[in-house]
């Protein structure tokens, strides 16, 4: 864990689909009156990948940067955004934006995006003209994307950018984000090549999915994989996403100990929707303050 954390630090994650604004709103606002929930999450999906598939969803970072403008304390983000939708040098700026909005409360969360076999997820890419490239394009472009969003977010001057995946021509980025030197960089993923780039580029790395028993292996090799290149592994925050359940709290009452157990400080819970009354109360009174 990283040497500045002292514990669990928990969030929320509200999947902006099947869902109205005014119900994804609720929510973090009562969340950012409760010191307990210290992070709130959304994704990033284009159309449903549950429920009906023409239900509505909302585009993850407008949202962010609307509840950014009314919230003020909680720390917030995409877990994850996907890196195959947005060209890195425009996602340097939404982020920069949206950090500056929320008075330097950006965590930055991205990804390789979904995968090819994951056809719910796929299709959101031909409905908007989206390129679907293979895992090795988008592990490698999450690479470059990371080196060249750090350096718009960091550099004083414009630079060119001259990789295998992404060509700058005059990169600069005005305004810089609020925080300094820049947002930490969460990246999610499991993959190995993935986890390759985590160690190279990542604050924070978040496992996708509860099987613990996998996190841990997988956090192994990200350790690993820090050894190899001379990074220390708990520079590396662990975070981990886990199902809410409403009716047994009990079962997620296991899952956050044995997360946090098997080393992960970072722990976001998914709120299944319709949101109850007071459901960010209840997560602190029910789940946050009987596992700690």
């Amino acid at each position: 864990m990283s040497a500045h954390m002292t514990g669990p630090r928990f969030g929320i994650m509200t999947a902006p689909s099947q869902v109205s604004y005014r119900d994804v709103l609720r929510v973090w606002r009562e969340a950012d009156t409760i010191p307990e929930i210290e992070h709130a999450w959304l994704f990033d999906h284009l159309m449903p990948i549950f429920g009906d598939p023409n239900g509505p969803t909302f585009e993850g970072w407008t949202l962010l940067s609307a509840l950014a403008a009314q919230t003020e304390r909680l720390r917030l983000g995409l877990l994850v955004t996907s890196n195959r939708f947005r060209p890195p040098a425009m996602l340097a700026k939404i982020a920069a934006t949206v950090d500056v909005v929320s008075g330097g409360r950006l965590d930055f969360g991205i990804g390789a995006g979904s995968r090819p076999s994951h056809p719910v997820a796929r299709r959101e890419y031909e409905a908007h003209g989206l390129p679907f490239h293979d895992s090795a394009h988008a592990v490698g472009s999450l690479a470059e994307a990371c080196t060249a969003i750090r350096r718009l977010w960091t550099e004083a001057e414009p630079f060119d950018f001259d990789g295998t995946y992404l060509r700058l021509t005059g990169a600069f980025c005005n305004p810089k984000p609020t925080q300094r030197p820049h947002p930490p960089i969460l990246i999610g993923g499991r993959s190995t090549a993935t986890l390759r780039v985590v160690a190279e580029h990542a604050d924070l790395w978040n496992f996708p999915g509860d099987d613990i028993d996998d996190a841990v292996r997988r956090g192994a090799l990200l350790d690993r994989f820090c050894a190899e290149i001379g990074r220390d592994p708990a520079s590396i925050t662990r975070s981990i996403v886990l199902p809410v359940s409403y009716d047994h709290p009990s079962n997620t009452r296991n899952s956050i100990t044995e997360a946090i157990d098997a080393g992960f400080q970072h722990i976001v819970l998914i709120l299944p929707a319709p949101y109850p009354e007071n459901v960010a109360r209840w997560v602190t009174n029910e789940l946050i303050n009987k596992s700690a």
